[in-house]
């Protein structure tokens, strides 16, 4: 298992604890229509702008197969906030990562809380849902409630057998999803989606493209820039995947870093007052670990006919190491847990992780678009159950308390379109200069990886935030909004080894 989640989406929601957020529609993924004649025709469309709230909504036409211009065609939904200012310096595209959330709903977060009043009067800050995903041409899977029963089961394998069960699982659903989705199931690749970034940046009328990636969505920009390095304006790559790793390596790595995450909020939560977790920190990780099993042995009474097994605890646990001041959710949620015996915080907590509602609907297709992308990005390794075991005690190795989570699982090896790519570093030769920033204590996107991925780009400069929690552009406090804000204005890269 590997874990999507936009920080600034989450941010929203749990600032709320735990409301429900907006979102796109999705548009029926089945349907593609006519068919794109040549790239000058893609390029050169006349795009119909309309009002939207304050901002303007588009729809942009692009090829289903960017490798086969008469495959048919695809929408991607686009938002700008149009620049305040005069002295105007473009179009700047926002990812809020995932793969599989949606741009469109990061917008007005990152409009109000990230994005400094100068950047807003020089940018156009543009907005949009990658194909497969929110109101683009988006992967669909059926109804919600097998989707539900799909993302929150409990899956035990303690064999052969269970293992083989769990994969006819993902094949089942994954074919429910090509049903329902067409053939766009095998064109959601990050490259395509890259390539239809490029197709954005000429809409627009810009020379070059501007860009704020976090997370997957650095993946993305990196990606861009591999395919499109002489059309590379000012980017920003927050929350760095490196693009090298193996889907093993990258699964073990962030393992780990969510171990390393929940220690330091056990440390933390036993500093304080309220903190219901008893002991060391190694205890206080075992009395976490114990309340999952018990939740997969007798899902917990989270009110309302609702209950919490280990998956739905599991999501609500790591849903709050995304950003250290979600730590006291936590903390309330194990309080309920540990004195009650119940779990009304984690579900909702899960929930919000989810994009699930408490009937068990979906607000969004992120999680089944994160798995369709992810499958057609990383090439599997097939194991059988005995490798799996042994794969999963070198995770569990690094990452006692969820390492299974992470490992002991059925995955992209049975999903019916699956990646032809091989990982590798990107340099983006000839490329302006790039900003990646990353936070030491990121679990989602370890540290490493910014590190690997400033060092992989020739144009590389890495901004390192020392702090907890996922990304750190509107996290990171004045100094990190002065060193990217100065990039994006004045293009000022920063002093080699720059820590805030």
């Amino acid at each position: 298992m590997r874990l999507t989640a936009s920080a600034g989406v989450l941010a929203v929601v749990l600032g709320g604890c735990v409301g429900g957020k907006v979102q796109s529609t999705p548009s029926d993924g089945a349907s593609t229509s006519g068919a794109a004649t040549s790239l000058d025709e893609l390029y050169g469309q006349d795009v119909s702008w309309s009002e939207c709230g304050t901002d303007e909504c588009a729809s942009v036409v692009a090829p289903l197969d960017w490798d086969d211009l008469s495959s048919g065609t695809i929408e991607i939904a686009v938002e700008r906030h149009v620049a305040t200012g005069s002295d105007r310096k473009g179009s700047m595209l926002i990812n809020p990562g995932g793969p599989g959330q949606s741009g469109i709903d990061f917008l007005g977060y990152a409009v109000s809380d990230v994005l400094g009043p100068d950047v807003l009067d020089a940018y156009d800050i543009v907005a949009f849902d990658p194909r497969g995903v929110g109101a683009s041409t988006a992967v669909r899977c059926g109804g919600d409630a097998a989707i539900d029963a799909y993302l929150t089961a409990d899956v035990d394998i303690r064999s052969q057998e269970d293992l083989d069960a769990a994969r006819a699982r993902v094949a089942e659903v994954g074919q429910a999803c090509v049903d329902a989705t067409g053939e766009l199931m095998a064109h959601v690749d990050t490259i395509s989606s890259a390539k239809d970034m490029d197709l954005l940046r000429a809409v627009v009328g810009d020379e070059k493209l501007n860009y704020l990636g976090y997370s997957y969505g650095t993946f993305l920009g990196a990606t861009y820039a591999g395919i499109f390095p002489e059309k590379v304006g000012r980017f920003v790559l927050d929350g760095a995947l490196d693009p090298s790793m193996s889907n093993d390596e990258l699964g073990m790595q962030q393992a780990e870093g969510f171990e390393k995450a929940l220690r330091a909020y056990v440390a933390d939560c036993q500093a304080g007052l309220g903190c219901h977790l008893t002991g060391s920190v190694d205890d206080g990780m075992t009395q976490i670990r114990q309340l999952v099993d018990r939740a997969k042995a007798r899902p917990l009474d989270a009110g309302g006919g609702q209950s919490v097994n280990s998956a739905l605890a599991f999501y609500g646990i790591v849903v709050t190491l995304y950003d250290d001041s979600y730590w006291p959710y936590l903390t309330q949620a194990l309080t309920e847990a540990i004195t009650q015996n119940t779990a009304s915080v984690l579900l909702q907590l899960a929930n919000t992780y989810l994009d699930r509602s408490p009937d068990g609907s979906y607000s969004s297709n992120a999680m089944m678009a994160f798995t369709a992308i992810n499958c057609v990005d990383y090439p599997i390794v097939d194991r059988d159950y005995d490798e799996l075991v042994a794969f999963a005690a070198e995770v569990s190795a690094v990452a006692p308390t969820f390492g299974d989570q992470f490992a002991l699982a059925a995955g992209c090896e049975a999903w019916p379109e699956q990646s032809t790519r091989e990982p590798s570093a990107i340099a983006a030769a000839g490329a302006e200069p790039i900003l990646v920033v990353g936070t030491t204590g990121d679990p989602a996107t370890p540290y490493a990886w910014a590190q690997a991925l400033a060092e992989q780009l020739d144009s590389g400069h890495l901004l390192t935030w020392e702090g907890e929690g996922h990304t750190a552009y509107g996290r990171g406090g004045a100094c990190v909004s002065e060193v990217v804000e100065a990039y994006l204005l004045d293009a000022t890269v920063p002093e080699d080894g720059k820590v805030c």
